[in-house]
């Protein structure tokens, strides 16, 4: 049996089978979020709060990328970054900031994923954030705050205002900083990412145009907010989840390790 044999194992033989599943689509998560070219090196993360009634998480390994991360590489936490679950690497504090104000704040609010891409900060910094330009931003804008810039994410007391500006969405744009969503799931979280991140890859793209740009009416925006839970539950994120499943095994990622 290989190291990587052995320490699945082990792993997998200390958890329950649902705390292992989620390991599974957590660092399925990271490797997506690499092989899309979100990721920032060995910054920003990705987190999920464990079944069971104590409040303890699973994040990245401080130091891997996001395509060296695997189901049993995984650290499990509690709100204050302790790791309570024995392991050989260590967790970026200051990276769970954000993550555990959040988790904290919303008790649906089981994956919280945070990402600094190009297109995503670009958005970010501009006065007006994400516009009504396609049928991809009605999604993110049904259901969407922004969060003011307050420099590196290190003051404890920023989290209650960033969860005073998040309140009930599910997606959330850091000015000058990047883009969160969260789900009580992965695949849910993972698929609001997508969308959020196309949008503003599609916005940036028609304003490089230099051509007047044609908004949504607002009729059609505000019936998107209106129906923003109906539309966000059948936007499918478990029914996509499989398919990328499918593309990170043959492309060969280590999630499921």
């Amino acid at each position: 049996m290989t190291a990587t044999e052995n320490t699945k194992s082990s792993v997998r033989n200390q958890v329950s089978e649902e705390e292992w599943g989620l390991r599974v689509n957590l660092a399925a998560c990271y490797n997506l979020a690499a092989m899309y070219g979100w990721d920032d090196l060995i910054f920003t993360h990705i987190s999920a709060r464990v079944p069971g009634p104590e409040k303890h998480f699973l994040i990245n390994p401080y130091g891997l990328l996001f395509d060296e991360i695997t189901a049993s590489n995984l650290v499990k936490i509690d709100l204050d970054s302790n790791i309570v679950m024995d392991s050989e690497y260590e967790v970026n504090p200051a990276g769970f900031n954000i993550h555990s104000a959040v988790h904290n704040a919303r008790e649906d609010a089981h994956i919280v994923m945070h990402l600094h891409t190009n297109e995503g900060v670009a958005v970010s910094i501009q006065d007006e954030g994400l516009l009504p330009l396609s049928q991809q931003s009605l999604f993110p804008i049904s259901s969407l705050s922004y969060h003011a810039y307050e420099g590196i994410s290190l003051d404890p007391d920023e989290r209650k205002r960033i969860v005073q500006d998040l309140g009930n969405a599910n997606f959330m744009i850091l000015r000058n900083h990047g883009l969160l969503t969260c789900a009580d799931n992965v695949p849910d979280a993972f698929l609001y990412m997508y969308t959020l991140q196309r949008a503003c890859e599609i916005q940036l793209q028609a304003q490089a145009t230099g051509n007047s740009l044609s908004k949504i009416p607002t009729p059609i925006v505000n019936g998107i907010q209106q129906a923003a839970d109906k539309v966000l539950k059948s936007s499918g994120g478990a029914l996509a989840w499989p398919g990328l499943l499918r593309r990170l095994d043959k492309h060969g990622y280590p999630y499921k390790n």
